[in-house]
């Protein structure tokens, strides 16, 4: 029996399931598989009296991919009956197959994530391939959802309530070598080929054993690991659960607090029961806005941006496809952001020549590296040899031919456009042939620092976010001449780096900086508005803002938002333009200058940084800035936040500063903290509905001014750029 996404073979007593999704490289829960998936059921159930085991197969590369999240991304509120009714359709099936008193083994040649791993779990033996690339779990928390296809109830009642959080709350993927150890996963072999040789043994040894039939769950002696909510000791933890459960959330995301509540309720009932509790959790979640945005940008976009959907091709005319493999790269200044970079680079093999103005300095930064990864030597995650490795890639030095021969050479020198050119002047000679040159600067337009190049057509900006180590994206910034061919071979350095790359035209901040400073700019406006601080903060946090914005001025340093005015106003004055400060700058201008508190790194700002304790807000801001009469709205306050970077950001996909919609979204949750809930700043728009943003835009620009104004092309960008399922 073949259907357009399973194969059903019966022979010599043994049924093979193949699931081949025709037209796809991997398996979904797609309608049509739904509905197959129902047919095959039916045909084992028909053929039960000449079945005495059954193998559950895949004719892809992985196992099984999950859900059709197409699908939920059409779904609306008014589905759930529907949606509810589709997921007890294939528990019904899955349900069908592993009872039928014949050992089902599940034969797992590659990833079994979300609905894949559930597809796995029908199988009361499970066999892998011991490759430690193969990954498996229940992911669907991070999509804004929850394993609903009997993930939560069947690894709940495998490992217990306390031990199965980790893979059920946190969505922590495991590989094969983990899954045998907890007991989840029963054999490993080496390679695919020998998983059904392994499949057929089992079931031959199990004939006459009833216990090899069924799941530990459906045996009459079945004990849940650990205990039940009603055991003391797990009814005293569960007690405090939800409380820190909260505390991460912050209310902001349901997936979690529904993936416990139906652990926990599915723990008190029978198995079907407690399935049934399961399914109607997920059907209120795939027709939830959370769930939508989340799946769009962390599903939907991130396969964009590592997919390269940015980045040039022979489409786009630069005729380069084979992927740019960096081996030597140079790096201007060993401070803070130098070092970071020299340590991502190292880190991945990649040959680096750190320079300063001193051995010293330049000696400095390479230690960077020294104590991240004496770190991991020190966890037992690291062994010496491979640190020695990674710092033996690090050539520290204060001469510049030794550069010579780097493909690439990134200056990461202090904001100050003309000592970018001169360091810019003396390193590009040192370029090996058809080399490049990139800026790593947060703020300067790349087409003026070009000016300082021989070939601004190789000229790039790639600006990392701090601290390197940490943060996943780098931005990629096109100036006016820099070619197609340059732009990917920026993009395959980022992703050599195994870190996200957005691109980016040429702008004054770019897309994330100016976005940013919108979001702090906003916050020090409300300050000088005579909003308490303490409101603002607390407001920031509450629409899940990863800071308030006078803790981020503070950490990422008010002198330096004056050093960026003062260049800018330098700028326009050039131009023969007069740059008027925003409400917000002028406030940290005054902070800087006429209370000398320059940000946490000088000591004080916004904050107090008493020594051994934590920060506090500075006292003398109440009567600074407060007003005790001035009234404010809360939902105003949190609104401000979120819509100034979400009109900011819409500018940006006007001007042509942005190009699509994948890289506003991931920028904005991933260089700006933007709530992951709203599955970034153009998903915020589309989440809200097109229309009911633009009207409460309209009302906060009639309240608190012209950052949250919408143009006529604004708006026609918007809607041209809206994603379709």
């Amino acid at each position: 029996m073949i259907t357009q996404t399973i194969r059903y073979d019966l022979a010599n007593g043994i049924a093979t399931i193949t699931f081949d999704e025709q037209g796809s490289p991997v398996n979904t829960m797609c309608l049509q598989w739904q509905d197959d998936l129902d047919a095959i059921a039916a045909q084992v159930v028909k053929d039960r009296e000449q079945i005495k085991g059954i193998v559950l197969a895949s004719a892809k590369s992985t196992f099984f991919a999950g859900a059709d999240l197409k699908g939920v991304m059409r779904s609306t509120a008014a589905d759930g009956p529907r949606v509810f009714t589709e997921i007890e359709r294939i528990k019904r099936n899955f349900r069908t197959l592993e009872t039928q008193g014949v050992p089902v083994v599940s034969c797992l040649n590659g990833a079994a994530l979300g609905g894949g791993w559930e597809v796995a779990l029908v199988g009361h033996h499970r066999i892998a391939v011991n490759n430690p690339k193969v990954q498996f779990g229940l992911p669907e928390i991070t999509l804004g959802l929850i394993p609903g296809g009997g993930g939560i109830t069947k690894m709940t009642r495998l490992l217990g309530l306390m031990a199965a959080q980790p893979y059920i709350l946190e969505s922590k993927l495991f590989g094969p070598e983990e899954a045998l150890k907890i007991g989840v996963v029963h054999e490993l072999v080496a390679t695919a080929e020998e998983l059904l040789p392994k499949a057929l043994a089992f079931i031959e040894a199990a004939q006459g054993k009833p216990e090899a039939c069924q799941h530990v769950w459906d045996r009459k002696d079945y004990k849940m690991p650990g205990g039940t909510p009603s055991n003391p000791k797990i009814a005293n933890l569960l007690s405090v659960a939800p409380a820190v459960l909260k505390q991460k959330t912050r209310g902001l995301y349901p997936a979690p607090e529904a993936a416990l509540a139906a652990m926990v309720e599915g723990a008190m009932v029978d198995f079907d029961t407690a399935m049934r509790v399961e399914s109607r959790y997920l059907a209120g979640l795939m027709i939830s806005p959370v769930a939508k945005n989340m799946i769009n940008t962390f599903f939907f976009n991130m396969n964009a941006i590592k997919g390269g959907q940015s980045r040039p091709g022979p489409s786009t005319g630069s005729g380069r496809t084979e992927k740019y493999q960096p081996k030597k790269v140079g790096i201007l200044g060993a401070g803070m952001m130098g070092a970071g970079i020299a340590y991502a680079q190292a880190t991945r093999g990649i040959a680096t020549v750190l320079k300063d103005v001193s051995p010293e300095a330049a000696e400095k930064g390479k230690a960077y590296t020294a104590k991240l990864t004496q770190k991991r030597v020190d966890k037992g995650q690291m062994a010496a040899e491979k640190q020695a490795g990674i710092l033996s890639l690090i050539t520290p030095t204060a001469s510049a031919a030794d550069l010579k021969g780097c493909e690439l050479i990134i200056e990461a020198v202090f904001e100050q456009r003309e000592l970018k050119a001169m360091v810019t002047q003396e390193a590009e000679p040192m370029l090996a042939e058809g080399g490049f040159f990139a800026s790593n600067t947060s703020t300067l337009p790349i087409s003026g620092l070009a000016q300082a190049s021989g070939k601004p057509e190789k000229f790039v900006g790639i600006h990392f976010f701090s601290p390197v180590d940490k943060m996943k994206l780098v931005e990629i910034i096109r100036g006016k001449q820099t070619d197609d061919e340059t732009i990917a071979r920026a993009y395959d350095y980022v992703q050599a780096l195994g870190k996200l790359p957005i691109v980016v035209n040429d702008s004054r901040g770019f897309y994330t900086s100016r976005t940013f400073g919108t979001f702090v700019m906003e916050g020090a406006a409300m300050l000088g508005e005579g909003i308490p601080a303490p409101v603002i903060e607390n407001c920031a946090m509450q629409v899940g803002m990863p800071v308030g914005p006078l803790a981020v001025l503070d950490e990422t340093a008010l002198s330096l938002s004056v050093h960026v005015l003062e260049q800018t106003r330098l700028d326009f004055q050039k131009e023969g333009k007069q740059y008027v400060a925003t409400p917000g700058e002028t406030l940290v201008e005054h902070m800087v200058k006429q209370h000398k508190r320059p940000g946490r790194a000088g000591g004080s700002g916004f904050y107090d940084y008493p020594e051994g304790q934590k920060k506090v807000l500075w006292p003398t801001l109440k009567t600074l800035f407060e007003k005790p009469d001035k009234a404010y709205n809360l939902q105003d306050i949190k609104d401000r936040i979120l819509y100034r970077q979400a009109v900011e950001t819409a500018r940006c996909l006007s001007e042509g500063v942005l190009t699509s919609v994948h890289d506003g979204n991931i920028g904005s949750i991933f260089g700006i903290g933007f709530p992951a809930w709203t599955g970034g700043a153009l998903q915020f728009i589309y989440g809200m509905g097109i229309e009911a943003f633009e009207q409460r835009c309209v009302e906060l620009a009639a309240k608190h001014g012209s950052g949250f104004v919408l143009s006529d092309a604004v708006k026609a960008a918007i809607r041209q750029h809206q994603p379709v399922y």
